[in-house]
């Protein structure tokens, strides 16, 4: 998952959506981010989908979310900064508008819902909610999601250490599973804020739905270089990290459960604006 920069971060830099480096270097091995990162909870996608016609995914990345919304009966555009992943979700079957989505233009265009899938933290949570409630119709929902995983505490441990080791100055992972869950609580409570702020919304809701997934040791290392604590680094520093993190699993038996928590933020546009 794209993580949230640490508190290490410089005051005027601690806001996710700032850390443009990071937000910007998922492209970099588009096909790995697609093959390997995890998808969202079915029933997430259609409590979503449901009476949804036409859905704007934000900062669609590679179309994994897009291609569920589709599978879902939904008519679905991307936009997404990055031209690399663009590309792909277009070969992918999604229809993507390459642009930042503070800077989109809807030209006129409405949705029934517009989401965000693992992207609204890099996101201005002003302008987006904005933006949002601009390319929205009456009674569409705007709803922001995220998978946070929460790994056993000796598999949290381990990989914390095999960073500390290697490199200590990665942004954004967590030492403990708490803490990833503190991080990601945090972005809700932004989000929702922004959305209060914004004329045409109702009440944001938060949502949470519970999943676990097992992963083999190549299945860990295969998803690890998109997350945002690795794809700045150097190759020769994630290779040092993928080695000490296979090696903590191998002494784990080579596999692992990770219990997800996919939480959102969602509130429904009103006539009002």
């Amino acid at each position: 998952m794209p993580t949230p920069p640490s508190g290490r971060a410089r005051p005027s830099e601690q806001e996710p959506h700032q850390h443009r480096e990071t937000a910007e270097s998922f492209g970099s091995d588009a096909e790995r981010y697609d093959r390997a990162r995890p998808r969202y909870p079915d029933a997430l996608v259609e409590r979503i989908a449901a009476g949804a016609g036409d859905v704007l995914d934000v900062g669609c990345g590679t179309g994994i979310a897009a291609r569920q919304f589709q599978a879902a009966g939904c008519r679905v555009l991307g936009v997404e900064p990055d031209p690399r992943m663009a590309a792909l979700a277009r070969q992918l079957g999604v229809d993507v508008d390459v642009s930042a989505f503070e800077a989109w233009d809807p030209a006129g265009r409405t949705f029934d819902a517009v989401v965000a899938a693992q992207a609204w933290h890099w996101i201005d949570p002003v302008a987006g909610a904005a933006k949002a409630a601009r390319a929205l119709r009456t009674g569409g929902r705007l709803a922001a999601f995220w998978n946070v995983p929460e790994l056993p505490p000796q598999v949290t441990e381990a990989f914390a250490a095999a960073y500390r080791r290697v490199a200590p100055d990665a942004p954004g992972f967590p030492t403990a599973t708490e803490q990833a869950l503190d991080a990601y609580r945090r972005l809700d409570a932004i989000a929702a804020g922004a959305i209060r702020e914004t004329d045409g919304f109702g009440d944001p809701e938060q949502w949470r739905f519970d999943w676990e997934r097992t992963y083999t040791r190549d299945a860990w290392l295969d998803q690890m270089p998109t997350h945002g604590s690795l794809t700045t680094l150097s190759p020769g520093r994630v290779a040092e990290v993928l080695e000490c993190v296979g090696s903590a699993v191998d002494a784990m038996g080579g596999s692992f459960a990770v219990r997800y928590a996919t939480v959102a933020v969602t509130a429904v546009r009103t006539g009002a604006a």
